[in-house]
């Protein structure tokens, strides 16, 4: 069994937003012209022998681009197949902790919030209701490190001071963080050892891209518990994301946590 933590099943607000200039130039897509159906999405999962998919609404400074309420109906589509992680704005936060409570209510399993897409650290002070609404609610909270891709700045991904800070204000609260932190890898390791409830991972980057000090890190016995599989779809596809998997030489226990065990006890799937 395979989970994918990180995906999304694309709206056409999402693929047409001029942040993503880059990546589509970096891998030649082109905006389709006509809503995707769920069922390309399934059709990819079923593709790689992905079994289930986290997918994340998007709610950003400018507004919503992939709603909770949408996300709830996908999953509705494919409770087997899917579940739920909700995104929050941060402008009021009282607000977004209603909307904790009403996504955890609808059974979502976690909580989105990318500090770039606000131009702002997860040390804001914005944050933190929603910080405490997770831990309340029971959800961990998701979110991105390391450079960005799309067209916004990079220093809030740093896993110094930013997450370091947040874990040590909020030792209750689960953070999950995606994009496995590069170029500072080796800070989110270390502060991936240093917390116990802070965890790594691996979407946007293919296995073939995975740094050495992560994978080294993947086999180590608190590694192993520490790192969840993610692809970033439709960034990144599935199968583009898992080729090679059998060259990081991983035992079978830990590529076992490593694509399903550690995100089913971190998500209470």
């Amino acid at each position: 069994m395979t989970i994918d933590v990180w995906a999304q099943h694309p709206t056409l607000r999402f693929l047409e937003h001029d942040m993503f200039a880059s990546l589509r130039r970096w891998t030649g897509g082109t905006i389709p012209t006509e809503a995707i159906p769920l069922s390309v999405t399934l059709g990819v999962m079923d593709a790689a022998g992905i079994e289930r998919a986290l997918i994340s609404a998007w709610h950003g400074p400018e507004g919503v681009l992939i709603s909770n309420d949408e996300v709830a109906e996908w999953v509705g589509e494919a409770p087997d197949r899917l579940n739920g992680v909700a995104a929050v704005g941060l402008r009021r936060p009282m607000e977004a902790v209603r909307e904790v409570r009403r996504c955890a209510a609808m059974g979502f399993k976690g909580v989105r919030v990318l500090p770039w897409l606000w131009e702002t650290p997860p040390t804001d002070r914005r944050f933190y209701p929603v910080y405490t609404a997770c831990v309340e609610a029971g959800l961990p909270f998701c979110t991105q490190v390391g450079h960005t891709g799309p067209l916004r700045p990079s220093e809030p991904g740093r896993p110094i001071p930013y997450i370091d800070q947040v874990a040590l204000d909020f030792p209750e609260l689960t953070i999950v963080c995606g994009h496995i932190g590069y170029p500072w890898t080796e800070e989110m390791i270390a502060v991936a050892r240093k917390h116990e409830n802070v965890y790594i991972d691996t979407s946007a980057y293919t296995t073939k891209r995975l740094p050495a000090e992560l994978v080294s890190y993947m086999k180590t016995r608190s590694g192993r518990r520490r790192v969840l599989f993610g692809t970033n779809y439709p960034m990144i596809l599935p199968g583009q994301a898992l080729a090679g998997l059998d060259e990081l030489e991983l035992e079978v226990q830990v590529q076992e946590l490593y694509l399903a065990g550690n995100a089913r006890r971190v998500f209470d799937l």
